[in-house]
């Protein structure tokens, strides 16, 4: 189990400079356990845990999307949605160049690169979400319109 003091992560950096109220959610990370581990470790909802997918279209342009933890993104719809002519995952080590974090420990915010954020809807509807603090084993609690504010994330319909 991480000890109690949140790590300085870039992630971190961004929500505290913005005066973001936020609860660090340590948990004892599991790999390969993902949203339903860290669920569990924290006796919360999975729907509750967002995570950080980084994605790309069919230029090759990176982009993130924000998904309930138990569920999958369709990228028919996200392509759809965001009018472009395909969506796929980026493999990991291409997901940590552009973030400048590992998988597992992806954070939207303090990310290496600036990426378009795509927010699936009904997680803006939550009245707090748990995501990932830019270290494996550490979520932060937060208000969902934090996303939108700071991440300026675009709400679309693509969970399946």
């Amino acid at each position: 189990m991480p000890k109690n003091d949140p790590p300085l992560t870039p992630a971190l950096r961004v929500l505290k400079t913005a005066g973001v109220a936020f609860t660090p959610r340590p948990y004892r990370y599991e790999d390969h356990g993902g949203t339903e581990a860290a669920a569990r470790e924290l006796g919360v909802d999975e729907h509750r845990v967002v995570k950080t997918l980084v994605m790309r279209d069919e230029t090759g342009a990176a982009l993130l999307v924000l998904m309930h933890g138990d569920r999958k993104v369709s990228t028919k719809a996200l392509a759809r949605a965001i009018g472009v002519k395909a969506i796929t995952a980026c493999p990991p080590e291409t997901a940590q160049k552009h973030t400048g974090y590992q998988v597992g420990g992806i954070s939207p915010f303090g990310t290496r690169q600036t990426m378009p954020v795509f927010v699936e809807q009904s997680i803006l509807e939550l009245p707090s979400l748990f995501i990932n603090a830019g270290k494996r084993g550490w979520l932060v609690e937060i208000a969902p319109e934090v996303l939108t504010r700071l991440l300026k994330a675009r709400p679309v319909k693509a969970a399946i």
